[in-house]
């Protein structure tokens, strides 16, 4: 469902909703992501208002009532609903107005959908073909080597790929500083495959595409900046078509990967937890269902009394 244009928004409003977006992204550190998907919510829940004064519990669950009816799903409603509370919770801190009409707003519990998760063999199979493409050591293919061990072997955000600087990276040491949601910094490692993949692309890659302008970033498009993570999530894709019988999943289904793949190796859930840089343990242990559901499988297979 689109959102409103700005247009139908009275002039308090939009300038609440200004005012809102610049508090996300200067105070609280969100993502410019999240501040475009706060942005994009709000614009339509505040849509058809004389003033922003006249938001109230009626308007909202008229407004989300809509945004079901077009066709939207649970976990699209839900989030809406949250970004009515967030927005209205603020609203009254700043004086905007003198009540929380979304304090009493109730909410579809999005339905979990487990993620599509390519098997430890297929991923396997995938970097080897990778790991071949890169044998004559073309800069752009040590890259693409280099994005899906990193995206694999660490389980980061390819944002947060993209975002990584030199200085970042401690190679003999095998970690790397990511900058996560919020802001938020956290330490992750890397194994021996990657590290090599590394090596591979800082003595012959990068030295073959940087130009005197470019950035201090660790991966680069072909042109001497920044690697865009459009870039990246095509480099992914094309990965995981080439390989028949490989799940065609992106760099988000590398992450999927790289979380189920610890757990079903016995890693401790708080582990997994600090290395994908989740805020709390409750979306880590979507994963959890994950694993679940293949030993189901495999018992089914497998066991004679199954």
């Amino acid at each position: 469902m689109a959102s409103a244009p700005d247009h139908d928004l009275t002039p308090d409003v939009a300038a609440a909703l200004e005012a809102f977006t610049a508090h996300l992204r200067h105070e609280r550190g969100r993502s410019p992501h999240t501040v475009r998907a706060y942005r994009s919510d709000l614009a339509d829940l505040l849509s058809g208002l004389s003033g922003i004064t006249a938001l109230d519990l009626d308007h909202l669950r008229r407004r989300l009532t809509a945004t079901h009816s077009a066709g939207a799903g649970r976990a699209t409603v839900a989030r809406r609903t949250a970004a009515a509370r967030t927005f209205c919770a603020w609203a009254v801190r700043t004086g905007r107005l003198d009540h929380d009409p979304a304090a009493r707003l109730g909410s579809p519990r999005a339905a979990t959908v487990l993620p599509d998760v390519p098997a430890a063999d297929e991923t396997a199979a995938v970097l080897d073909a990778v790991i071949a493409g890169a044998n004559e050591d073309d800069p752009e293919a040590l890259r693409d080597l280099l994005v899906l061990e990193l995206l694999y072997g660490t389980g980061i955000r390819v944002a947060e790929l993209c975002g990584l600087d030199l200085h970042q990276v401690d190679e003999p040491g095998r970690t790397l500083r990511v900058r996560g949601k919020g802001d938020r910094e956290r330490t992750v490692v890397f194994g021996v495959p990657a590290g090599r993949a590394l090596r591979r692309w800082l003595d012959h890659g990068r030295p073959a595409i940087a130009t005197p302008a470019s950035p201090a970033a660790l991966l680069l498009g072909v042109r001497g900046g920044r690697l865009d993570p459009r870039v990246a999530r095509t480099v992914v894709h094309r990965a995981m078509r080439a390989v028949p019988g490989a799940t065609d999943v992106g760099p988000h289904g590398l992450r999927h990967a790289a979380a189920t793949h610890l757990l079903e190796g016995g890693a401790d859930l708080r582990y997994v937890q600090e290395l994908l840089g989740h805020a709390t343990l409750s979306t880590t242990q979507l994963y959890t269902h994950v694993t679940v559901d293949r030993l189901k499988v495999v018992h089914d297979q497998a066991h004679p009394r199954a």
